[in-house]
């Protein structure tokens, strides 16, 4: 009676195994290789041999030359990146943070992750948890202008590089969009709305803005104010008025209730909202004094709620400037990661948006 001998089994993952393979090979070697090289000795096929040669590139375990040799390079720490949150409660916010934490773990980057909470006193405490934590990067986003020179000279005193977003730090890599410009297709998509139903007449418009960010997230009212003029001619210098809304919902809504009972018989007024968490308490205003067919607003950042919003056929948010807040995170982690290296990167790097509409949305 023949006895059927017992096999192992093995839980093998094939590409980690030729993935091995090569780096095994380059570490015998000890010297530079070319792609052809490293697939006819290891007889793996050329295309995964590729990937796997980039994959590893990407990770720091190789280097490769500017003729195409690849080397093995001794294997540095890993990174360790802080971040600090505007808000844990701002629906932007956690959008970025998620798209964040996402790219982060997809290259291997550790990432602290702090709340600011809206709060100048807070992000100052966590500088000061990031140069403890011995940090490699800092990515901050808060809302501040006049706190961000104290943050930047902590962060800059432990020699920690610093990527800021939105608002401009001394000694930091700005990220984030282009405010002015993000500014001007608001007031355009809002100038383009009286034109088409109010026969361009205007009575006011309305600039719910975010002085404590600094002049340079202001220009996204300034923006949107000369948008409007740019569409609708002659409009009174009178006529504009800018709102310190702080990017609250609470607080735009009751500043905009506000005014809307000083001018009960006013009929065509626009708004431009520096975030969609104003623009939304601005809606939430003018649905309780029921002047919905007197209101429009347009937004920035294109959160989910305002998405929302917007496919409601009477609302008066009628559009938002989407910051395309999942790009954050990829982008954020290649710009320090460049940083990191020793590369050279422009002062500014402004991320693509688009202008969302409840046209568009259909």
């Amino acid at each position: 009676m023949a006895v059927r001998k017992a096999t192992k089994r093995l839980y093998l993952i094939p590409v980690l195994s030729k993935a091995l393979d090569i780096l095994e090979l380059l570490q015998t070697e000890n010297q530079s290789m070319t792609l052809e090289s490293i697939h006819r000795q290891t007889r793996i096929s050329k295309t995964t041999v590729y990937r796997v040669l980039k994959t590893f590139v990407h990770r720091g375990y190789l280097s490769q030359a500017q003729d195409g040799l690849y080397r093995q390079v001794t294997r540095p720490k890993k990174m360790r990146f802080g971040f600090a949150a505007q808000s844990a409660d701002m629906p932007f916010s956690v959008e970025v943070t998620e798209s964040l934490k996402d790219a982060a773990a997809s290259v291997g980057v550790d990432l602290l992750v702090l709340d600011n909470r809206y709060d100048a006193a807070t992000a100052l405490k966590n500088a000061e948890e990031f140069v403890r934590s011995k940090v490699d990067l800092v990515i901050e986003f808060q809302v501040e202008q006049e706190v961000a020179p104290m943050i930047a000279d902590k962060i800059a005193g432990a020699k920690i590089p610093l990527i800021a977003i939105d608002i401009p730090h001394p000694h930091a890599t700005y990220f984030g969009v282009d405010n002015y410009r993000v500014g001007v297709e608001a007031g355009e998509t809002l100038a383009a709305y009286a034109n088409a139903n109010w026969d361009g007449k205007v009575e006011w418009v309305i600039g719910l803005d975010l002085p404590e960010a600094g002049q340079l997230v202001q220009s996204r009212i300034t923006g949107a104010f000369e948008g409007i003029r740019g569409g609708i001619s002659e409009l009174p210098v009178e006529s504009f008025v800018r709102i310190d809304a702080r990017g609250m919902r609470d607080r735009s809504k009751k500043l905009v209730s506000d005014f809307l009972q000083r001018h009960p018989k006013d009929k065509h007024i626009l708004i431009a909202a520096a975030t969609d968490t104003s623009a939304l308490g601005a809606v939430d205003a003018v649905r309780e004094q029921k002047r919905d067919k007197h209101v429009v607003i347009v937004g920035q950042d294109c959160i989910a709620e305002a998405i929302l919003e917007m496919r409601q056929e009477r609302s008066p948010l009628i559009g938002s400037v989407s910051h395309e807040a999942n790009s954050y995170g990829p982008s954020l982690i290649h710009l320090g990661l460049a940083l990191l290296r020793g590369m050279t990167v422009p002062p500014y790097n402004y991320v693509a948006h688009k202008m969302v509409t409840r046209e568009s949305l259909r």
